[in-house]
């Protein structure tokens, strides 16, 4: 029984100098940036996609994926705003199952986690420095931001995580948006708790030292969708429900409302093909009612070079998690969302 050390402590700092940004790809990585937080406060129009794989396993896939999301983002650059989801680590219900790049770098190999964290900083800073795009990753372990905080533009905090006081609180420290999906009850109370967390000044221990930080104003919500005592889907990407949602926003006066629909999970069942559908009624219910084309303004995507998932990485390029649109859908999908956009 107990905790059992298996190696020497992080040094962080070492860890952190191969892949650090610097020069003009920093530059543009700041400039790109300081464009998602205008596009979060409201002082650009342009739809935002956090979109890619529903988790990175393989890195020659990934970067194939992301030198075409990059020529994507090209096309479609006037009215939507592209960030990768690079997730490099996957909660798992029961703890089991693939954990992500950072416990994993190499599938058919054990667990790995010193490689792990190099492997996750390695792709990060590939996929910025090849392609200009950049990145989301999901903030599972809090204690890790300060191993990426340097390379991700985006942190989402998941349907297990949001009811989580130091994830909260650690939110509240970091310089970029931070999305909080509604858990998996559905209960919308408890993600908004959560961004009023995130959008305050917050006293806490953290690694080790005592700290405080300045609160997020871009801490904002993700609709996930949710699972009923029965085990059954419920959507929450609904006209009613976003109302619902946009009137809690206004009634705690929460710092820019932003609502970003995940077109996955729950809110589809994980049928990957029904988040064509979820974009296009999203669409349709934005142009119905200026409120909701005030308040939902992108949408979260799982969408990676090959069509559905496996159980083992055996197809280049398929999900081995949740399962995803494939490229020539992604593509077409895109090209759809910027011609319906005014």
């Amino acid at each position: 029984m107990g905790i059992h050390k298996k190696g020497s402590v992080v040094d962080i700092e070492e860890v952190k100098a191969p892949t650090r940004l610097t020069g003009a790809v920093l530059e543009k990585k700041l400039a790109r940036d300081q464009e998602l937080q205008r596009i979060m406060t409201g002082e650009d129009d342009r739809l935002l996609l956090i979109i890619g794989p529903c988790s990175s396993d393989n890195e020659a896939a990934v970067l194939d994926y992301a030198q075409r999301l990059a020529q994507l983002q090209e096309e479609v650059k006037d009215k939507i705003f592209m960030v990768m989801r690079v997730y490099t680590a996957k909660p798992r219900t029961n703890g089991s199952g693939y954990k992500g790049l950072v416990h994993q770098p190499d599938t058919s190999k054990l667990p790995d986690l010193i490689n792990g964290l190099q492997a996750v900083r390695n792709l990060h800073y590939r996929v910025i420095t090849e392609t200009g795009l950049t990145t989301a990753d999901e903030m599972l372990y809090p204690s890790n931001l300060v191993l990426v905080d340097d390379l991700v533009s985006y942190h989402a905090v998941g349907a297990r995580s949001v009811e989580d006081q130091e994830h909260r609180f650690v939110a509240s420290g970091i310089d970029v948006p931070v999305g909080l999906k509604n858990p998996t009850s559905g209960n919308l109370n408890i993600m908004f708790n959560g961004i009023f967390a995130a959008q305050n000044e917050q006293n806490f221990f953290f690694n080790g030292a005592e700290v405080d930080t300045d609160g997020n104003p871009l801490a904002h919500a993700i609709l996930r969708g949710a699972t009923n005592a029965y085990g059954e889907n419920e959507p929450n990407y609904y006209y009613d429900i976003l109302l619902k949602a946009i009137a809690q926003y206004e009634q705690m006066g929460l710092a820019n409302p932003f609502i970003l629909i995940d077109t996955n999970h729950d809110n589809s069942g994980k049928n990957y093909l029904e988040q064509i559908r979820i974009v296009r009624q999203t669409l349709i219910n934005r142009d119905w009612n200026p409120k909701i084309n005030q308040y939902v303004r992108g949408f979260m995507i799982e969408s990676y070079l090959e069509d559905g998932r496996q159980n083992e990485p055996i197809v280049y390029g398929q999900s081995i998690t949740d399962p995803c649109l494939g490229w020539e859908k992604t593509q077409a999908l895109i090209h759809e969302i910027y011609a319906t956009l005014r």
